[in-house]
């Protein structure tokens, strides 16, 4: 009798079932960037800690966001990394879960802004980054996001424009600096359209601003943090101003797709990104700021990225709801005022 048994149990061990139980497999949905790296710092690790196997879906927001609207019924992913303001969006449209926070052992180590960036319980930020001036400050001094559109500079200036990531929200805070704080970004839109045939180009992709830098093109570029180690390398003295309205930015998020089947395995790789290890090893190869507030950074690192309590303390983010209820408006007013 005692063999049978152990026979028996061998046999389930061997079974289908078992088999699909070793084979759990998570799939996510994540911006193209660094999938390389993301492999062998967080993909591999977890897929080897977890004994599942991981498939990975990348490509831009837009495409990524509709995919889960047309899977809404049957889920072909079990979490997105998006950004704060298309974690929104996906909510409002019914696409994605609360996330029961009490089941991650690293959240509480998370900068207060990245625990819940919508007030909404939907998600949690692995990611910021802060917006600023890069500048030539052998040519110029900038105190104050205003200080773009002097005549002395702003022939020497290149300006994001509306339509990608840095375009508002350099907007917004150019927008403080003329004391004009509304969410229909009008005043500094206008402000910049008065200036358009100065400005030397109103950019889409922040890759081509090194070279407009180191062949003196421009002097200055609102930029994102993620950009900044491209200036550094250049031969001419570039800074990173600190402007006395501040700093703005972004941050990306991480979500769990409403209906997913393996939503105690998201839980999982969340709490596996938000890791201490996991997200010093991130930051490290310059590859995401730091969420987490217990990671420390060698200065190399620390001084390419949006890093410290301090830091995240200080972003002046645009809120999603805003950002998402004003779009079409941006973009109304910049096509009307600044052109296409």
């Amino acid at each position: 009798m005692k063999k049978a048994l152990i026979a028996s149990v061998a046999l389930v061990a061997l079974s289908p079932l078992g088999a699909a139980a070793a084979e759990r497999t998570l799939t996510i949905s994540v911006y193209a960037f660094a999938q390389d790296d993301f492999k062998t710092l967080v993909y591999d690790p977890f897929e080897a800690q977890c004994g599942c196997k991981l498939v990975v879906e990348t490509g831009n927001s837009v495409e990524r966001l509709a995919k889960m609207e047309a899977n809404k019924a049957n889920p072909a992913v079990d979490l997105a990394a998006v950004s704060m303001a298309d974690a929104l969006a996906a909510s409002r449209a019914g696409l994605i879960d609360k996330i029961d926070t009490a089941k991650l052992s690293n959240f509480t180590k998370l900068y207060d802004v990245a625990k819940d960036p919508n007030g909404d319980g939907m998600s949690v930020g692995y990611t910021f980054y802060a917006t600023s001036i890069a500048y030539r400050s052998d040519k110029m001094k900038i105190e104050s996001w205003a200080d773009l559109l002097k005549p002395e500079y702003v022939g020497h200036v290149a300006f994001p424009n509306v339509t990608t990531n840095q375009g508002p929200p350099a907007l917004y805070m150019l927008g403080l600096a003329l004391d004009k704080d509304t969410p229909d970004l009008k005043s500094p839109i206008e402000a910049l359209g008065e200036k358009k045939d100065d400005v030397v180009t109103f950019y889409e992709k922040s890759s081509q601003l090194v070279q407009l830098m180191q062949q003196e093109e421009i002097w200055a570029a609102p930029i994102g943090r993620f950009s900044w180690a491209g200036f550094t390398k250049l031969d001419v003295p570039v800074a990173w101003a600190t402007p006395k309205e501040g700093q703005t930015g972004g941050m990306n998020v991480l979500v769990l797709t409403k209906g997913s089947k393996n939503q105690d395995l998201a839980m999982q790789f969340i709490d596996f990104w938000l890791s201490t290890e996991t997200q010093t090893k991130l930051a490290e190869k310059l590859i995401d700021s730091p969420a987490n507030s217990e990671v420390k950074l060698s200065e190399a690192a620390a001084n390419n990225l949006t890093y410290g309590e301090e830091t995240a303390k200080s972003l002046k983010l645009i809120p999603s709801a805003i950002a998402l209820d004003n779009r079409a408006g941006w973009l109304k007013t910049w096509n009307d005022k600044v052109g296409q």
